[in-house]
């Protein structure tokens, strides 16, 4: 694994901070709650970000992405993650960006990718159906009807649902709702009939749907990849997300250090500087050890994303596991050392903890991955 980036890479990720410092502040989330705005991101930058060439990292030039590959896309959500930006670079580039390059047929890739990394198509992954996470827990089922499926249940927590212009629906084909064998994902269009969408705002003012499908008519040219055969594309897409996320809450946990430790040399108690306490300077240096830790553990699984190594499975749980504990103790860590003010809205800190406590549960949490690696590992 190398641990320095290249000289490209390094010009990416000061391109990613310089437009997220100046176009994605902390001051753009603020706006977007407090105006509880309809779309949940500002689709005029969501463009500027696509013309940049971060919607299309991941995306083959042959439709009109940069291929810059996973590392890059992983330095360019850990900007996002500093300035706790709002864009559809999960729900689109990671998630339904992935399925589709890695199930789509030659039809489905030229028209999907390409919308994708023109920044003129979100998308979002239509998986979870419960309040944890359970990617073979699937109940909705699409029954075929001649060249045809209809495909009835409902899904929650749909990342950027109620905005998407097409949706990947996960359903079960055959089989029993907790079996891993029997899933089907498919391209579907959100203003089919049988389709209801409702908005859901998360804790960090994301954005989220419940969607309900109905009897909803797809055409057999809809499936994204085979009949029966969709788990073993979603576990793939699923790790490549789980990075993704990890790569985020380690822009999420650096800022916050930074932003405390600022703060600690700032705040004076008793006449003093408190950042001159030894047991602060403790916990702090405990903290900085960590956040290193969890560069090398990201840096490693985005690696392996690249190389395409045997164990992506493996690190992609290591990691997601690893940044989520250190996203709540960072956060929590950070809140407590801003003292009161830290519980006020004035200071970001509490925005950044909201954050991590979706983002720890988004794709499994620290518990879910520990079991995942123990089971892959055979333990």
């Amino acid at each position: 694994m190398a641990l320095v980036l290249t000289e490209e890479q390094q010009l990416l990720r000061d391109t990613a901070t310089q437009f997220f410092q100046e176009r994605l502040p902390i001051a753009n989330l603020r706006k977007l709650r407090d105006t509880k705005d309809a779309t949940g991101f500002d689709r005029a930058i969501w463009k500027e970000m696509s013309d940049l060439g971060f919607a299309g990292i991941m995306i083959s030039e042959k439709y009109g992405g940069t291929d810059f590959g996973p590392v890059g896309l992983g330095l360019v959500l850990e900007q996002a993650g500093r300035t706790l930006a709002a864009s559809p670079l999960v729900s689109t580039v990671l998630l339904c960006g992935s399925a589709v390059q890695l199930a789509g047929n030659a039809t489905q890739r030229q028209d999907i990718l390409a919308a994708i990394a023109a920044g003129d198509r979100i998308m979002a992954l239509a998986l979870e159906e419960g309040p944890h996470h359970n990617p073979t827990r699937i109940a909705t089922r699409a029954e075929a009807s001649g060249q045809a499926f209809k495909i009835s249940g409902k899904k929650t927590f749909v990342l950027d649902g109620h905005v998407a212009d097409q949706l990947i629906v996960a359903a079960r084909t055959s089989g029993n709702e907790n079996d891993r064998a029997g899933i089907t994902l498919f391209l579907v269009d959100p203003k089919s009939d049988g389709v209801k969408i409702s908005r859901t705002l998360m804790v960090d003012s994301r954005n989220a749907a419940d969607i309900s499908f109905d009897g909803v008519t797809v055409p057999s040219t809809a499936v994204l990849g085979s009949v029966d055969g969709g788990i073993d594309v979603l576990e793939q897409v699923l790790d490549i997300a789980r990075i993704g996320i990890s790569a985020e809450m380690l822009g999420l946990v650096q800022e916050v250090f930074d932003t405390t430790l600022a703060y600690l040399k700032e705040r004076k108690q008793f006449g003093k500087v408190i950042g001159s306490f030894q047991a602060l300077q403790h916990r702090m240096a405990t903290l900085f050890a960590e956040i290193e830790l969890c560069r090398s553990v990201v840096l490693d699984a985005l690696s392996a994303l690249e190389a395409r190594r045997n164990d992506v499975p493996l690190i992609a749980s290591l990691a997601k596991a690893r940044l989520s504990d250190t996203a709540t103790v960072m956060t929590n860590e950070g809140l407590q050392m801003h003292g009161g003010m830290g519980m006020t809205d004035q200071f970001d800190v509490g925005l950044f903890m909201k954050r991590a406590r979706v983002a720890a549960a988004t794709f499994g949490d620290g518990n879910f991955h520990r079991d995942r690696y123990a089971s892959l590992e055979g333990y």
